[in-house]
């Protein structure tokens, strides 16, 4: 159902919700941050988009839920205010 690399990739099985007058739909349960080393730390400029930072450091722009996770950010949008903002390790 996701695509490899996701970070919704195996975290199970999908469930379903409903509510009083709603159809019922399928949900996915939230995943745990995974931590992975720290490499790094790129200084945060103007313009900084995330999927680009990661496409940079990790080679896979769909990863910068990875970077999110390094530095505790539950929203990409919370980086935004960082000056450092933490790498993490590609190959982990």
């Amino acid at each position: 159902m996701f695509s490899p690399g996701s970070r919704y990739q195996g975290v199970g099985d999908t469930y379903q919700v409903s509510r009083p007058g709603r159809a019922t739909v399928l949900a996915t349960p939230l995943p745990l941050p995974q931590s992975a080393p720290v490499l790094g730390y790129h200084q945060s400029a103007g313009g900084d988009r995330l999927d680009l930072l990661a496409f940079r450091y990790l080679n896979d722009a769909t990863a910068f839920w990875r970077i999110c996770d390094a530095n505790n950010a539950m929203v990409p949008a919370m980086l935004v205010a960082r000056t450092l903002i933490a790498i993490p390790d590609a190959g982990a």
